[in-house]
């Protein structure tokens, strides 16, 4: 797969729970060290996502705020 995004992360996914519409997925990027992303219950169910399987995540953004 080749995609246009610079930024990848790869990861084990750690905990996954799957609501009404919505999808948390917990990656697991280092030890201890964990990164949540909130998808479509369709997409992870078309990605077949589990727990302990390894995923990427794919982050495209032109700005990333931080505050105090």
């Amino acid at each position: 797969m080749e995609i246009s995004a610079r930024n990848t992360i790869n990861g084990k996914i750690t905990k996954l729970v799957m609501g009404a519409v919505n999808a948390e997925v917990t990656l697991e990027i280092s030890p201890g060290i964990e990164l949540v992303s909130i998808i479509t219950k369709a997409s992870a169910e078309k990605l077949d996502l589990a727990e302990g399987k390894e995923a990427v995540a794919v982050i495209k953004s032109s700005d990333v705020m931080i505050a105090v």
